[in-house]
Order: structure tokens, then sequence, then C-alpha cells
């Protein structure tokens, strides 16, 4: 009987998830090559061009294996505490910019898709965006619960939650710790509350 080559396929995508995922973090970037992750995953550079378009769309998908994100699955939780609720995500993000291995890759999809739009496309499709959405969900859950202002502008909400940890991640002003993502959150939330 042959081998199957679905789960040989499967074995070499993960092998070249976890190493783009690694090398990224590694050499950084910059230096990072199709050749030296297909030598990591032991496959042909033309086997991770068939999957994937480019560089940056590898580690992209590498970074998205590494933290399990499935962008169909990404909500909040809904206690009816919307404080607690959104200050879990708030450190989530926090806790993400400030893991050394993560956050090396994030700097290097941001500064991909400073460069390539289509990339940075795909980085809002498939990553910010599902996000992003998830906490205006739970956002516009408790407007209409009366938690929040009627008036609420809730894209703008969510920029006013995750604006700062970006700021702060990309000019390394300050650490990010979990008491400034709840300064955060209390902060915002007070502006946001009826």
């Amino acid at each position: 009987m042959p081998p199957d080559a679905s789960r040989r396929s499967e074995r070499s995508r993960r092998a070249i998830l976890t190493a783009a995922a690694d090398l990224a973090h590694e050499v950084g970037y910059r230096r990072l090559t199709i050749e030296a992750i297909a030598a990591r995953a032991g496959v042909g550079k033309q086997t991770i061009y068939r999957w994937w378009p480019s560089k940056g769309a590898v580690v992209l998908d590498g970074f998205l294996a590494a933290v399990n994100e499935d962008p169909d699955d990404l909500s909040l939780p809904d206690t009816g505490d919307i404080a607690a609720d959104i200050g879990g995500v708030v450190r989530a993000i926090v806790a993400e910019l400030a893991d050394p291995k993560l956050s090396g890759t994030t700097r290097a999809l941001m500064t991909e898709m400073q460069e390539d739009a289509e990339f940075a496309d795909m980085v809002r499709e498939r990553l910010l965006g599902p996000q992003l959405q998830a906490i205006a969900d739970r956002l516009r859950a408790a407007q209409e619960a009366g938690q929040l202002r009627a008036d609420l502008d809730v894209p703008v909400a969510v920029e006013l939650l995750v604006g700062p940890l970006y700021h702060r991640w990309l000019l390394r002003t300050a650490p990010l710790t979990e008491a400034y993502a709840d300064t955060v959150t209390e902060l915002a939330l007070r502006a946001l509350s009826p």
C-alpha cells in the first residue's frame, strides 16, 4: 500500500509553519529566507511556494499556528461584566505583545505590512480583523445591555482599547504589564460608560 500523501503533506505543512515561526524568532524577519525555512522543515523551496505566495505569508501562518488562532473561533466571553471581559482580552493582548518570541514575529509582520499593501490586507483579514471584530461584538453586546453609552462609536472604542497597547509596544516607551492593561481598560471603560 502506498504512503498516504495527505498525511505526508500535513506533516510537511506543520514542519514548515514551525520552522517559519522558530526562524523568525531566531534570526529575525529580515534575515529569514525561504531557503532556510525549507532546510529547517526538510522540504524543497518549491513545496513552500506551492502553498504560500511569499515569506510574509508563511510567517503569518506560522504565527497563527503558534498562537492557535482560529479566525472562525474568536469570540470573547460574555459574563455580563464588561470590565472583566474586556480586561481579560486587553491583558491577553499585552501578554502576547510582551512575549519575546511572539513579539518578534509580530514586529516582522507589522514591518512587512508597511511595505506590502497586499500582505497588509492579508494580515488584517486573517489576524487583526477577526480579533478586533470580537472586541467590537462584545462592546456592542454591552451597549445593548445598557452597560456602555448608547451613542458609542464602536470602531473608535475598539481603537481606544487597543491603540495604546500597540503605541507603547511599537515605540518601546515603557514595559507592557498587566497593571498597564488594567489601567487602559479602566480609563477606556470610564469614557465609554453611560
